[in-house]
Protein backbone atom coordinates (compact mmCIF):
# COMPACT_ATOMS: atom_id res chain seq x y z
CA UNK A 1 0.00 0.00 0.00
CA UNK A 2 1.48 3.36 -0.97
CA UNK A 3 1.25 6.63 0.90
CA UNK A 4 -0.74 8.36 -1.86
CA UNK A 5 -3.55 5.79 -1.62
CA UNK A 6 -3.69 6.32 2.13
CA UNK A 7 -3.77 10.10 1.80
CA UNK A 8 -6.59 9.90 -0.73
CA UNK A 9 -8.62 7.48 1.38
CA UNK A 10 -8.00 9.46 4.57
CA UNK A 11 -9.18 12.65 2.91
CA UNK A 12 -12.27 10.82 1.63
CA UNK A 13 -12.97 9.45 5.13
CA UNK A 14 -12.64 12.93 6.65
CA UNK A 15 -15.10 14.30 4.11
CA UNK A 16 -17.56 11.50 4.74
CA UNK A 17 -17.33 12.01 8.51
CA UNK A 18 -17.91 15.73 8.16
CA UNK A 19 -21.02 15.05 6.07
CA UNK A 20 -22.13 12.41 8.57
CA UNK A 21 -21.86 14.90 11.44
CA UNK A 22 -23.84 17.45 9.42
CA UNK A 23 -26.56 14.87 8.77
CA UNK A 24 -26.72 14.04 12.47
CA UNK A 25 -27.00 17.70 13.41
CA UNK A 26 -29.94 18.17 11.01
CA UNK A 27 -31.60 14.91 12.17
CA UNK A 28 -31.57 13.51 8.64
CA UNK A 29 -30.56 10.09 9.96
CA UNK A 30 -32.59 7.83 12.26
CA UNK A 31 -31.25 7.16 15.73
CA UNK A 32 -31.94 3.42 15.50
CA UNK A 33 -31.20 1.35 12.36
CA UNK A 34 -34.18 -0.04 10.44
CA UNK A 35 -32.91 -3.54 9.61
CA UNK A 36 -33.83 -6.70 11.56
CA UNK A 37 -31.19 -8.90 13.22
CA UNK A 38 -28.86 -10.40 10.63
CA UNK A 39 -29.10 -7.50 8.17
CA UNK A 40 -25.38 -6.73 8.25
CA UNK A 41 -24.38 -10.39 8.35
CA UNK A 42 -26.30 -11.04 5.14
CA UNK A 43 -24.50 -8.18 3.44
CA UNK A 44 -21.02 -9.43 4.36
CA UNK A 45 -19.20 -12.28 2.57
CA UNK A 46 -18.72 -15.42 4.65
CA UNK A 47 -14.99 -15.64 3.87
CA UNK A 48 -12.19 -13.09 3.77
CA UNK A 49 -10.90 -12.00 0.34
CA UNK A 50 -7.84 -13.81 -1.02
CA UNK A 51 -6.56 -10.67 -2.73
CA UNK A 52 -6.32 -7.17 -1.31
CA UNK A 53 -8.95 -4.60 -2.19
CA UNK A 54 -8.76 -0.86 -2.74
CA UNK A 55 -9.21 1.35 0.29
CA UNK A 56 -11.68 3.44 -1.69
CA UNK A 57 -13.91 0.40 -2.20
CA UNK A 58 -13.66 -0.60 1.45
CA UNK A 59 -14.56 2.91 2.53
CA UNK A 60 -17.55 2.93 0.18
CA UNK A 61 -18.73 -0.38 1.62
CA UNK A 62 -18.39 1.08 5.11
CA UNK A 63 -20.91 3.78 4.33
CA UNK A 64 -23.12 1.49 2.28
CA UNK A 65 -23.21 -1.55 4.58
CA UNK A 66 -22.05 -0.63 8.07
CA UNK A 67 -23.08 2.95 8.82
CA UNK A 68 -26.79 2.49 7.96
CA UNK A 69 -27.06 -0.29 10.57
CA UNK A 70 -25.45 1.62 13.43
CA UNK A 71 -27.19 3.16 16.40
CA UNK A 72 -26.03 6.77 16.16
CA UNK A 73 -24.86 7.66 19.66
CA UNK A 74 -24.00 11.23 18.61
CA UNK A 75 -27.54 11.86 17.32
CA UNK A 76 -29.33 14.73 19.12
CA UNK A 77 -32.30 12.42 19.79
CA UNK A 78 -30.12 9.71 21.31
CA UNK A 79 -31.15 9.98 24.96
CA UNK A 80 -30.25 6.48 26.09
CA UNK A 81 -27.78 5.19 28.67
CA UNK A 82 -25.37 8.09 29.22
CA UNK A 83 -23.62 10.31 26.65
CA UNK A 84 -20.76 8.87 24.66
CA UNK A 85 -19.10 11.94 23.26
CA UNK A 86 -16.74 12.62 20.40
CA UNK A 87 -15.34 15.62 18.54
CA UNK A 88 -13.21 16.40 15.49
CA UNK A 89 -10.19 16.91 17.76
CA UNK A 90 -10.65 13.50 19.36
CA UNK A 91 -11.20 11.87 15.97
CA UNK A 92 -8.03 13.42 14.56
CA UNK A 93 -6.07 12.22 17.58
CA UNK A 94 -7.41 8.68 17.11
CA UNK A 95 -6.11 8.71 13.53
CA UNK A 96 -2.68 9.95 14.60
CA UNK A 97 -2.53 7.47 17.48
CA UNK A 98 -3.39 4.56 15.21
CA UNK A 99 -0.87 5.68 12.62
CA UNK A 100 1.96 6.00 15.12
CA UNK A 101 1.21 2.51 16.42
CA UNK A 102 2.82 3.05 19.82
CA UNK A 103 3.06 0.38 22.51
CA UNK A 104 3.01 2.31 25.76
CA UNK A 105 3.18 -0.41 28.37
CA UNK A 106 6.33 1.01 29.99
CA UNK A 107 8.20 4.29 30.03
CA UNK A 108 11.05 2.61 28.19
CA UNK A 109 8.79 1.47 25.34
CA UNK A 110 7.54 5.02 24.64
CA UNK A 111 8.73 7.74 27.02
CA UNK A 112 6.64 10.52 25.48
CA UNK A 113 3.45 8.42 25.64
CA UNK A 114 3.92 7.82 29.37
CA UNK A 115 4.87 11.37 30.24
CA UNK A 116 2.06 12.85 28.13
CA UNK A 117 -0.44 10.66 30.00
CA UNK A 118 0.99 11.72 33.33
CA UNK A 119 0.68 15.37 32.38
CA UNK A 120 -2.87 15.31 30.98
CA UNK A 121 -4.11 13.28 33.97
CA UNK A 122 -2.63 15.97 36.23
CA UNK A 123 -4.22 18.70 34.08
CA UNK A 124 -7.64 17.14 34.48
CA UNK A 125 -7.16 16.42 38.18
CA UNK A 126 -6.47 20.10 38.80
CA UNK A 127 -9.35 21.19 36.57
CA UNK A 128 -11.74 18.98 38.55
CA UNK A 129 -10.29 20.28 41.85
CA UNK A 130 -9.16 16.83 42.95
CA UNK A 131 -6.76 16.60 45.91
CA UNK A 132 -3.08 17.20 45.01
CA UNK A 133 -2.23 13.68 46.20
CA UNK A 134 -4.02 12.36 43.10
CA UNK A 135 -1.44 13.98 40.81
CA UNK A 136 1.80 12.54 39.49
CA UNK A 137 3.42 15.82 40.50
CA UNK A 138 2.85 14.84 44.14
CA UNK A 139 5.19 11.89 43.69
CA UNK A 140 2.78 9.64 45.57
CA UNK A 141 -0.38 9.18 43.53
CA UNK A 142 -1.40 9.88 39.96
CA UNK A 143 -3.82 9.16 37.16
CA UNK A 144 -3.94 6.52 34.46
CA UNK A 145 -6.25 6.23 31.47
CA UNK A 146 -8.28 3.02 31.52
CA UNK A 147 -10.65 1.88 28.80
CA UNK A 148 -13.74 2.23 31.00
CA UNK A 149 -15.12 2.70 34.50
CA UNK A 150 -15.45 -1.09 34.53
CA UNK A 151 -11.69 -1.54 34.28
CA UNK A 152 -11.16 1.24 36.80
CA UNK A 153 -13.43 -0.53 39.29
CA UNK A 154 -11.66 -3.85 38.71
CA UNK A 155 -8.21 -2.35 39.19
CA UNK A 156 -9.33 -0.53 42.35
CA UNK A 157 -10.94 -3.66 43.80
CA UNK A 158 -7.88 -5.79 43.07
CA UNK A 159 -5.61 -3.23 44.74
CA UNK A 160 -7.95 -3.05 47.73
CA UNK A 161 -8.08 -6.81 48.15
CA UNK A 162 -4.30 -7.00 47.86
CA UNK A 163 -3.81 -4.32 50.50
CA UNK A 164 -6.41 -5.72 52.91
CA UNK A 165 -4.86 -9.20 52.79
CA UNK A 166 -1.23 -8.02 52.68
CA UNK A 167 -0.87 -9.73 49.34
CA UNK A 168 -2.34 -13.05 50.47
CA UNK A 169 -5.87 -12.70 49.09
CA UNK A 170 -5.54 -15.77 46.87
CA UNK A 171 -4.10 -18.00 49.56
CA UNK A 172 -6.04 -20.78 51.25
CA UNK A 173 -7.72 -19.50 54.37
CA UNK A 174 -8.00 -15.92 53.09
CA UNK A 175 -9.98 -16.44 49.91
CA UNK A 176 -13.70 -16.13 50.55
CA UNK A 177 -13.28 -13.93 53.64
CA UNK A 178 -12.66 -10.60 51.94
CA UNK A 179 -15.66 -8.32 51.49
CA UNK A 180 -16.49 -5.47 49.09
CA UNK A 181 -19.48 -3.20 49.74
CA UNK A 182 -21.76 -1.14 47.49
CA UNK A 183 -25.50 -0.50 47.05
CA UNK A 184 -27.95 -1.94 44.57
CA UNK A 185 -27.71 1.39 42.75
CA UNK A 186 -24.05 0.86 41.83
CA UNK A 187 -23.37 0.27 38.16
CA UNK A 188 -23.38 -3.35 37.04
CA UNK A 189 -19.62 -3.11 36.47
CA UNK A 190 -19.08 -3.12 40.24
CA UNK A 191 -20.43 -6.60 41.06
CA UNK A 192 -18.78 -7.82 37.87
CA UNK A 193 -15.42 -6.46 39.03
CA UNK A 194 -15.85 -8.06 42.46
CA UNK A 195 -16.63 -11.43 40.87
CA UNK A 196 -13.67 -11.25 38.48
CA UNK A 197 -11.37 -10.28 41.34
CA UNK A 198 -12.39 -13.44 43.16
CA UNK A 199 -14.30 -11.90 46.07
CA UNK A 200 -17.68 -13.41 45.18
CA UNK A 201 -20.66 -11.07 45.25
CA UNK A 202 -20.48 -7.62 46.82
CA UNK A 203 -22.29 -6.96 50.07
CA UNK A 204 -25.27 -4.71 49.30
CA UNK A 205 -25.58 -1.87 51.78
CA UNK A 206 -29.10 -0.44 52.28
CA UNK A 207 -29.93 2.97 50.87
CA UNK A 208 -31.56 5.85 52.72
CA UNK A 209 -35.28 5.63 51.87
CA UNK A 210 -36.30 8.02 49.12
CA UNK A 211 -32.74 8.99 48.18
CA UNK A 212 -31.24 5.98 46.35
CA UNK A 213 -27.98 6.74 48.18
CA UNK A 214 -25.89 4.60 50.53
CA UNK A 215 -26.73 4.73 54.23
CA UNK A 216 -23.38 5.33 56.02
CA UNK A 217 -24.76 4.12 59.37
CA UNK A 218 -25.91 0.87 57.79
CA UNK A 219 -22.48 0.51 56.17
CA UNK A 220 -20.73 0.92 59.51
CA UNK A 221 -23.03 -1.62 61.17
CA UNK A 222 -22.49 -4.19 58.41
CA UNK A 223 -18.72 -3.74 58.35
CA UNK A 224 -18.49 -4.11 62.12
CA UNK A 225 -20.70 -7.19 62.08
CA UNK A 226 -18.59 -8.78 59.34
CA UNK A 227 -15.39 -8.08 61.25
CA UNK A 228 -16.87 -9.63 64.37
CA UNK A 229 -17.67 -12.72 62.29
CA UNK A 230 -14.04 -13.07 61.22
CA UNK A 231 -14.46 -11.56 57.75
CA UNK A 232 -12.18 -8.92 56.21
CA UNK A 233 -13.84 -5.74 54.89
CA UNK A 234 -11.56 -4.68 52.03
CA UNK A 235 -13.29 -2.04 49.92
CA UNK A 236 -16.34 0.17 49.57
CA UNK A 237 -17.47 1.45 46.17
CA UNK A 238 -19.42 4.69 46.36
CA UNK A 239 -21.07 6.31 43.35
CA UNK A 240 -21.20 9.95 42.26
CA UNK A 241 -24.02 9.89 39.71
CA UNK A 242 -25.73 6.50 39.78
CA UNK A 243 -26.79 5.02 36.47
CA UNK A 244 -30.55 4.98 37.03
CA UNK A 245 -31.22 8.31 38.78
CA UNK A 246 -27.82 10.09 38.94
CA UNK A 247 -27.91 10.01 42.74
CA UNK A 248 -24.72 10.71 44.70
CA UNK A 249 -23.70 8.65 47.69
CA UNK A 250 -22.65 10.75 50.72
CA UNK A 251 -18.94 10.19 50.13
CA UNK A 252 -17.61 12.22 53.11
CA UNK A 253 -19.66 10.19 55.61
CA UNK A 254 -18.82 6.94 53.83
CA UNK A 255 -15.19 8.02 53.76
CA UNK A 256 -15.23 8.56 57.52
CA UNK A 257 -16.43 4.99 58.01
CA UNK A 258 -13.68 3.69 55.72
CA UNK A 259 -10.89 5.72 57.32
CA UNK A 260 -11.82 4.70 60.84
CA UNK A 261 -11.71 1.04 59.80
CA UNK A 262 -8.86 1.06 57.30
CA UNK A 263 -11.00 0.20 54.26
CA UNK A 264 -10.25 1.22 50.67
CA UNK A 265 -12.80 3.68 49.23
CA UNK A 266 -13.25 3.73 45.47
CA UNK A 267 -15.49 6.46 44.04
CA UNK A 268 -17.14 5.73 40.70
CA UNK A 269 -17.83 9.20 39.29
CA UNK A 270 -17.96 8.00 35.70
CA UNK A 271 -20.69 10.39 34.56
CA UNK A 272 -21.25 13.08 37.18
CA UNK A 273 -17.59 13.53 38.02
CA UNK A 274 -17.05 15.65 34.90
CA UNK A 275 -19.51 18.23 36.23
CA UNK A 276 -16.85 19.28 38.76
CA UNK A 277 -15.17 21.04 35.86
CA UNK A 278 -17.74 23.78 36.59
CA UNK A 279 -17.05 25.32 40.02
CA UNK A 280 -20.75 25.91 40.67
CA UNK A 281 -21.47 22.20 40.15
CA UNK A 282 -18.92 20.86 42.61
CA UNK A 283 -20.79 19.07 45.37
CA UNK A 284 -19.77 18.54 48.96
CA UNK A 285 -21.02 14.95 48.68
CA UNK A 286 -18.55 14.16 45.87
CA UNK A 287 -15.78 14.02 48.49
CA UNK A 288 -12.72 13.02 46.41
CA UNK A 289 -10.50 13.93 49.36
CA UNK A 290 -11.88 10.88 51.19
CA UNK A 291 -11.15 8.42 48.36
CA UNK A 292 -8.28 6.04 47.76
CA UNK A 293 -9.24 5.93 44.08
CA UNK A 294 -11.51 8.09 41.94
CA UNK A 295 -12.66 7.49 38.35
CA UNK A 296 -14.24 9.76 35.71
CA UNK A 297 -15.17 8.91 32.12
CA UNK A 298 -13.90 11.67 29.85
CA UNK A 299 -15.73 9.92 27.01
CA UNK A 300 -19.08 10.66 28.61
CA UNK A 301 -19.08 14.45 28.86
CA UNK A 302 -15.76 15.86 27.73
CA UNK A 303 -15.96 15.50 23.93
CA UNK A 304 -13.44 12.67 24.00
CA UNK A 305 -14.16 9.48 22.06
CA UNK A 306 -14.56 6.10 23.71
CA UNK A 307 -12.61 4.69 25.47
CA UNK A 308 -11.19 7.20 27.92
CA UNK A 309 -11.69 6.69 31.65
CA UNK A 310 -9.27 8.34 34.04
CA UNK A 311 -8.55 6.49 37.27
CA UNK A 312 -6.72 8.46 39.95
CA UNK A 313 -5.12 6.82 42.97
CA UNK A 314 -3.78 8.38 46.13
CA UNK A 315 -0.94 5.87 46.42
CA UNK A 316 0.52 4.51 43.20
CA UNK A 317 2.37 1.86 45.17
CA UNK A 318 -0.90 0.08 45.92
CA UNK A 319 -1.45 -0.51 42.20
CA UNK A 320 2.09 -1.63 41.48
CA UNK A 321 2.06 -3.99 44.45
CA UNK A 322 -1.17 -5.64 43.30
CA UNK A 323 -0.69 -5.60 39.53
CA UNK A 324 3.03 -5.31 38.94
CA UNK A 325 4.89 -8.05 37.10
CA UNK A 326 8.34 -7.57 35.59
CA UNK A 327 9.84 -10.75 34.11
CA UNK A 328 13.35 -10.73 32.71
CA UNK A 329 12.27 -9.74 29.21
CA UNK A 330 10.69 -6.52 30.55
CA UNK A 331 13.60 -5.47 32.76
CA UNK A 332 15.30 -2.20 31.86
CA UNK A 333 17.45 0.45 33.50
CA UNK A 334 14.68 3.06 33.67
CA UNK A 335 12.31 0.76 35.53
CA UNK A 336 15.06 -0.47 37.85
CA UNK A 337 15.92 3.13 38.73
CA UNK A 338 12.47 3.67 40.25
CA UNK A 339 12.31 7.11 38.63
CA UNK A 340 9.69 6.34 35.97
CA UNK A 341 6.08 5.20 35.81
CA UNK A 342 5.26 1.96 33.99
CA UNK A 343 1.53 1.99 33.28
CA UNK A 344 1.49 -1.76 32.67
CA UNK A 345 1.45 -2.01 36.47
CA UNK A 346 -1.62 0.24 36.73
CA UNK A 347 -3.95 -1.95 34.64
CA UNK A 348 -4.93 -5.58 33.95
CA UNK A 349 -3.43 -6.15 30.47
CA UNK A 350 0.25 -5.81 29.67
CA UNK A 351 0.02 -3.90 26.41
CA UNK A 352 -1.59 -0.53 25.94
CA UNK A 353 -1.88 1.99 23.12
CA UNK A 354 -0.93 5.64 23.49
CA UNK A 355 -4.13 6.56 25.29
CA UNK A 356 -3.48 10.19 26.19
CA UNK A 357 -3.14 11.80 22.78
CA UNK A 358 -6.89 12.28 22.19
CA UNK A 359 -7.46 13.78 25.64
CA UNK A 360 -4.51 16.11 25.03
CA UNK A 361 -5.96 17.15 21.67
CA UNK A 362 -9.41 17.74 23.19
CA UNK A 363 -8.18 19.75 26.16
CA UNK A 364 -6.07 21.94 23.87
CA UNK A 365 -8.59 22.30 21.03
CA UNK A 366 -11.55 23.14 23.27
CA UNK A 367 -9.98 24.58 26.38
CA UNK A 368 -11.47 24.13 29.82
CA UNK A 369 -13.95 26.99 29.47
CA UNK A 370 -15.51 25.58 26.32
CA UNK A 371 -15.80 22.16 27.97
CA UNK A 372 -17.49 23.79 30.95
CA UNK A 373 -20.00 25.36 28.58
CA UNK A 374 -20.67 21.94 27.02
CA UNK A 375 -21.71 20.65 30.44
CA UNK A 376 -23.77 23.74 31.28
CA UNK A 377 -25.49 23.56 27.88
CA UNK A 378 -26.54 19.93 28.40
CA UNK A 379 -27.80 20.70 31.89
CA UNK A 380 -29.93 23.54 30.52
CA UNK A 381 -31.42 21.18 27.92
CA UNK A 382 -32.18 18.59 30.61
CA UNK A 383 -33.91 21.28 32.65
CA UNK A 384 -36.02 22.13 29.60
CA UNK A 385 -37.02 18.49 29.13
CA UNK A 386 -37.82 18.13 32.83
CA UNK A 387 -40.09 21.17 32.64
CA UNK A 388 -41.90 19.71 29.61
CA UNK A 389 -42.47 16.46 31.51
CA UNK A 390 -43.79 18.28 34.57
CA UNK A 391 -46.23 20.32 32.52
CA UNK A 392 -47.60 17.35 30.57
CA UNK A 393 -50.75 15.66 31.98
CA UNK A 394 -50.34 11.93 32.38
CA UNK A 395 -46.58 12.08 33.06
CA UNK A 396 -44.57 12.14 36.26
CA UNK A 397 -41.02 13.42 36.71
CA UNK A 398 -39.25 10.76 38.79
CA UNK A 399 -35.77 12.29 38.92
CA UNK A 400 -33.85 15.14 37.35
CA UNK A 401 -30.20 15.80 38.02
CA UNK A 402 -27.49 17.30 35.81
CA UNK A 403 -28.15 16.03 32.28
CA UNK A 404 -30.46 13.14 33.24
CA UNK A 405 -34.26 13.15 33.26
CA UNK A 406 -36.18 10.13 34.54
CA UNK A 407 -39.92 9.93 33.86
CA UNK A 408 -42.88 7.62 33.85
CA UNK A 409 -46.48 7.65 32.67
CA UNK A 410 -49.41 7.85 35.08
CA UNK A 411 -49.59 4.07 35.51
CA UNK A 412 -47.05 1.27 35.28
CA UNK A 413 -48.99 -0.34 32.42
CA UNK A 414 -48.95 2.92 30.45
CA UNK A 415 -45.21 3.25 31.10
CA UNK A 416 -44.59 -0.27 29.80
CA UNK A 417 -46.74 0.42 26.75
CA UNK A 418 -44.85 3.66 26.08
CA UNK A 419 -41.54 1.80 26.42
CA UNK A 420 -42.65 -0.80 23.88
CA UNK A 421 -43.79 1.85 21.40
CA UNK A 422 -40.58 3.83 21.74
CA UNK A 423 -38.59 0.65 21.11
CA UNK A 424 -40.04 0.62 17.61
CA UNK A 425 -39.49 4.33 17.04
CA UNK A 426 -36.36 5.05 14.92
CA UNK A 427 -36.20 8.77 15.67
CA UNK A 428 -35.64 8.78 19.41
CA UNK A 429 -33.98 6.44 21.90
CA UNK A 430 -34.55 6.34 25.66
CA UNK A 431 -33.63 3.48 27.99
CA UNK A 432 -35.97 1.73 30.41
CA UNK A 433 -35.14 1.11 34.05
CA UNK A 434 -36.75 0.35 37.39
CA UNK A 435 -36.96 2.90 40.22
CA UNK A 436 -38.49 1.89 43.54
CA UNK A 437 -40.01 -1.16 41.88
CA UNK A 438 -41.74 0.84 39.14
CA UNK A 439 -40.86 1.03 35.42
CA UNK A 440 -39.41 4.33 34.18
CA UNK A 441 -37.74 5.80 31.13
CA UNK A 442 -34.38 7.55 31.26
CA UNK A 443 -33.38 10.40 28.98
CA UNK A 444 -29.75 11.56 29.15
CA UNK A 445 -28.78 14.72 27.30
CA UNK A 446 -25.29 14.88 25.85
CA UNK A 447 -25.19 14.93 22.05
CA UNK A 448 -22.97 17.68 20.65
CA UNK A 449 -25.78 18.40 18.15
CA UNK A 450 -28.68 18.73 20.60
CA UNK A 451 -30.44 22.04 21.14
CA UNK A 452 -33.83 23.28 22.34
CA UNK A 453 -35.43 22.41 19.00
CA UNK A 454 -34.24 18.80 19.07
CA UNK A 455 -35.33 18.41 22.70
CA UNK A 456 -38.83 19.66 21.93
CA UNK A 457 -38.99 17.44 18.86
CA UNK A 458 -37.93 14.39 20.85
CA UNK A 459 -40.51 15.17 23.52
CA UNK A 460 -43.21 15.47 20.85
CA UNK A 461 -42.27 11.98 19.70
CA UNK A 462 -42.53 10.63 23.26
CA UNK A 463 -45.92 12.30 23.70
CA UNK A 464 -47.17 10.86 20.42
CA UNK A 465 -46.08 7.37 21.46
CA UNK A 466 -47.87 7.81 24.78
CA UNK A 467 -51.17 8.78 23.18
CA UNK A 468 -53.88 6.09 23.45
CA UNK A 469 -54.25 3.96 20.30
CA UNK A 470 -57.23 5.12 18.24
Amino acid sequence: MNERAFQTAAADAAGRLAEHWRALASCELPVVPPGPPGTTLKALPETAPEQGEDLADILEDTWHTIVPQLVHWQHPNFLGYYPTNNSPASTLAELVTAGLGVQGMMWSTSPAATELEMRVCDWLARALDLPPRFTHASGQGGGVIQDSASSAALVAVVAALHRASRGRWREHGTEGRLRVYCTDQANSCVPKAVRIAGAGEPVLVPTVPGTHTMDPAALADRVDADRAAGLVPAAVVATVGTTVTCATDPVPRIGAVCRERGIWLHVDAAYAGSAALCPELREDDAGPEFADSYAVNAHKWLRTGTPCDILWVADRGDLADALGATPSYLRNDATDSGKVVDFKDWQVPLGRPMRALKLWYVLRAHGLEELREVIRHDIRLAALLASLVEREPGFHLVAHRLGLVVLRAETDDRTRELTQRLAGEPDVLCTPAIVDGRPVLRAALGSPYADETTVRRAWDTVRACAAPAS
